[in-house]
């Protein structure tokens, strides 16, 4: 298993916090701040799923005028998650 505390960067949300197994697929997402129920939401649908297919779906959302998004975010924890 593989896990990480990500700190967010230019969103509402400030940890995203992650665990996938051995071959790469996500068992849980937390969000820590931002819109609870979105993300609770976004959590759901991507447990079970392969790091790099979520990564290919949400990478460069934006959130309104940032450059980021909690989405967004979540992709840098992925990517991270990866190296580790």
């Amino acid at each position: 298993m593989k896990h990480i505390q990500y700190q967010t960067q230019g969103t509402c949300s400030k940890v995203i916090d992650v665990t996938a197994d051995d071959n790469g697929v996500i068992q849980q997402v937390f969000f820590v701040g931002g819109c609870n129920g979105n993300l609770q939401g976004i959590s759901k649908l991507v447990v079970g799923q392969k790091i790099d297919d979520v990564i290919a779906r949400l990478n460069g959302i934006r959130c309104g005028n940032k450059p980021t998004s909690c989405p967004d975010q979540l992709c840098r924890a992925l990517e991270r998650l990866k190296m580790e």
